[in-house]
């Protein structure tokens, strides 16, 4: 069987298997200890989690400013675990490990060997973004689980063309995954083109040549146009949202020098070594020219996703290939230095375990960074002493915490708030009330949180909240939680006071607001809904 690798692949597949095994169960278990240790020393649910249980309660082909696939993942959490934190990032936890296995299985698919393989999948395994979006319940975490799933389908046809067996059908295999890919969010599809146009400028465009690649087309197609069907009826708010994100300067704007740069850390910073030189060897390794499209992929991507002033976060799902790619070129790197079989192996039992070593202890250190191990006054004693810091992709004022920590206080306060102040009403107000609330982690704190305390249904005109609906509230009383000021609540309503304030030191500023009892709002909340809709 010829083969067209960096280096001879390991003939034994089940030991790539097993390796890859090991990594993951590793990976997965890492996940559920620390978010046990989370729930026990404080930490809460994040802001999004809270809205994407809600989204779950509202099933849907899509939403505003996400996928459905989120929506059905919380659902079955909720029914599953219950409102446990662990269960609850349970299915983030297992594509995470997912991530790790692909990576390993793409090193052998490439050609690496153990070492290889070893290397990839704890790169992975350390960078701080992964070990952040896969501890939360969100659609992130499965990204690269489908990105990645394309490019090991792509190898994998790759080597049986080559080995003159060829299998398009698996190109149904693709479509299928990219399929579902789109429906867990819609910058698959960016990965998609940059996959597409990588494989068109090298050899290996021939594999497009199968009336399989166009019933893959067709299979996502099938599978998205309920999404897309979505999208139109609701006059596309997908598109709105992403735009006003734009428009409205929420997301931090980075130059192309400061988005390469954010790369560096989001993957963590040691790992350079192994990533760029997967690049370079794909690119100018004449051994790897047959993958050469993997790197073109890759560079498609980011001068896209720079082009466009996205977060910098989202060319991380991409790079498990290209750890890939590096591992086997450390492996060819040692492999053919020396004169003899003893000093090749001293070369590589010399170099692997360095590497290796010094990404599981800076991985350790910058663990905090990643997941809230630590309670809040440690944590900032912790990153003050080692000077370390957090970056924001939003541009939203922040307090001790960096927001992916800060979002997940302030929660049961601000439902226990809002509980006293129901309880206190007569039974004939307790009947009418409703309560409005800014942004969905305000509301669906309520709405999850708040459901054992018999409270109604909480409203908000912020993503898909909007589309909800105001309940039938006219207005005529309401409990408010925005950050106007009283004088500007009186404009609106013909009475109103202050009745409770959110005020948790950890929670990020914006939250440190004033809680209103409102009365006789002048025009009626139900016909001046459209007013209401944020899509950020």
């Amino acid at each position: 069987m010829a083969r067209t690798s960096i280096i001879p692949a390991d003939p034994d597949l089940r030991d790539a298997l097993r390796l890859a095994a090991l990594f993951a169960v590793f990976k997965l278990v890492l996940h559920i200890a620390t978010n046990a240790w989370e729930a026990h020393i404080g930490w809460g649910y994040f802001r999004d989690e809270l809205y994407y249980i809600l989204c779950g309660q509202h099933l849907a082909w899509g939403y505003v400013d996400h996928g459905p696939m989120v929506a059905v993942q919380a659902r079955l959490a909720i029914l599953l675990f219950g409102k446990s934190l662990v269960g609850l990032r349970l299915f983030s936890a297992l594509a995470g490990a997912k991530q790790v296995f692909l990576t390993g299985l793409i090193a052998w698919a490439l050609g690496g060997r153990r070492p290889a393989q070893a290397l990839a999948m704890l790169c992975v395994m350390v960078a701080p973004q992964y070990l952040g979006i896969d501890s939360f319940l969100s659609m992130n975490s499965f990204e690269s689980p489908f990105w990645m799933s394309c490019i090991l389908i792509v190898i994998l046809m790759q080597r049986r063309a080559i080995a003159g067996v060829p299998r398009p059908q698996l190109w149904l295999v693709l479509g299928t995954v990219a399929g579902f890919g789109l429906l867990n969010k819609p910058s698959m599809l960016f990965f998609l083109s940059a996959l597409l146009i990588g494989i068109l400028l090298t050899p290996q465009r021939r594999l497009l040549a199968s009336r399989y690649f166009f019933f893959a087309i067709a299979l996502v197609v099938l599978i998205t146009l309920p999404y897309l069907l979505w999208q139109i009826h609701n006059h596309f708010p997908t598109w709105e949202f992403l735009r006003n994100g734009q428009v409205k300067n929420k997301n931090v704007i980075l130059s192309p020098l400061a988005f390469l740069g954010a790369q560096i850390t989001q993957v963590h910073p040691l790992t350079i070594f192994v990533w760029v030189a997967g690049l370079v060897s794909l690119l100018r390794n004449k051994s790897a020219h047959g993958y050469r499209w993997i790197a073109f992929t890759y560079l498609i991507f980011i001068a896209l996703m720079m082009t466009m002033h996205a977060k910098d976060y989202y060319v991380t799902p991409i790079y498990p290939m290209l750890f890939a790619a590096g591992g086997i070129a450390w492996e060819r790197t040692f492999a053919l230095r020396g004169w003899g079989k003893g000093l090749i192996q001293r070369n590589r039992a010399f170099a692997f375990p360095i590497m290796q070593s010094l990404l599981i202890i800076t991985g350790i250190l910058i663990l905090p960074m990643a997941i809230p191990v630590m309670r809040p006054q440690t944590w900032v004693a912790y990153t003050r002493a080692l000077h370390l810091k957090s970056d924001n992709t939003e541009n939203e004022k922040t307090g001790p915490l960096p927001q992916f920590y800060a979002d997940r206080f302030g929660w049961q306060e601000e439902v226990d708030a809002v509980s006293r102040i129901y309880h206190t009403l007569p039974p004939a107000d307790q009947a009418r009330v409703g309560i409005y609330c800014s942004n969905y982690g305000e509301a669906s704190a309520i709405n999850f949180l708040g459901a054992k305390y018999g409270l109604p249904f909480a409203i908000s005109g912020h993503n898909n909240y909007y589309l909800w609906g105001p309940n039938g509230y006219s207005g005529e009383l309401m409990i408010n939680i925005n950050g106007s000021s009283l004088e500007e609540m009186k404009q609106v309503y013909t009475s109103v006071e202050i009745v409770g304030r959110m005020d948790n030191p950890w929670s990020m500023p914006y939250e440190h607001r004033n809680i209103y009892l409102a009365r006789g709002r002048k025009v009626n909340l139900s016909s001046e809904w459209p007013e209401f809709k944020l899509y950020i």
